[in-house]
């Protein structure tokens, strides 16, 4: 048997722990989710346990994973979920569609793991599989999104789905890889287009790189990342805490911060993460 069969989150049919980890997922490579996604569900191990935590300590315990509104979405989820739907997850696409930060990636991806059920699952690695064997390209970006997901749905069985997306997410993960891909190991390199056609190299332009260290996301990190250790900082402090290009853009970042709810800013003029307690003045 080949595959990453021993992930933690494939040892369990629990959709509270599939919907973490999906969650987690989300842009973040798998080594780095795993020891988050243990810690986590040894602290909150259900929706009744995430809802009763603050803002705050979720942020606190996001540390690390990036894209910090992804752990107030989940949170949110949690408190609705026990509110609405006595801490049971809805499980169908409708239910799952109208929770907070839930898309139709996520919802189907919680239908097919946790439940079984035939739900096209079509992430980076099972796009990339499904566009070379169906479609003839080298990468996913050379067809529009709404292709792959026609792709997904096609060559999607009405049994047995959970292992289908599981056998295709790993073949995209160890063999059918973005570059140097092993095709003589491959077991549907026989009926793959790409390949029959001599592996031509994509043709889609690729967007230009731009340093993490320049970006919005990495200043915005930055300063949640300050407030994860200091019970408040006023604006000056936190403009101290950015390189240059950065700092005069300060304000710029708290307030944006602040309308996505991973920040509050106090009378006395500090900033705080939310539902924190923290001392007046």
């Amino acid at each position: 048997m080949h595959g990453r069969h021993d992930l933690p989150w494939r040892l369990t049919r629990d959709p509270y722990a599939i919907l973490v980890s999906e969650v987690m997922l989300q842009q973040t490579q798998v080594a780095r989710v795993v020891p988050y996604f243990l810690r986590w569900l040894e602290r909150w191990p259900s929706f009744e346990s995430l809802a009763g935590a603050t803002p705050a300590e979720v942020i606190e315990a996001w540390g690390g994973l990036g894209y910090n509104r992804r752990a107030l979405s989940l949170h949110r989820l949690a408190r609705q979920v026990v509110e609405r739907h006595a801490g049971r997850l809805p499980l169908s696409l409708a239910g799952l569609l109208a929770l907070p930060g839930i898309g139709p990636y996520t919802a189907n991806a919680v239908l097919s793991f946790a439940c079984d059920l035939p739900a096209p699952v079509a992430d980076t690695n099972i796009a990339r599989v499904l566009v070379r064997l169906l479609a003839g390209f080298e990468f996913a970006r050379e067809t529009r999104p709404v292709e792959v997901d026609v792709l997904a749905k096609q060559f999607l069985p009405t049994t047995n789905a959970r292992d289908h997306n599981l056998a295709l997410m790993d073949l995209g993960a160890i063999v059918c890889t973005p570059r140097d891909p092993s095709c003589r190991t491959c077991p549907l390199a026989g009926r793959c287009r790409w390949r029959l056609a001599g592996s031509p190299r994509g043709t889609a332009g690729q967007a230009l790189a731009v340093r993490f260290e320049a970006t919005a996301r990495f200043a915005r990190g930055r300063i949640v990342d300050a407030l994860r250790s200091a019970e408040s900082l006023s604006s000056g402090e936190i403009a101290g805490l950015l390189p240059p290009l950065h700092a005069a853009r300060a304000e710029q970042y708290l307030a944006a911060l602040a309308r996505d709810g991973l920040l509050v800013e106090r009378a006395d003029g500090r900033w705080s993460l939310p539902g924190r307690n923290v001392r007046a003045g």
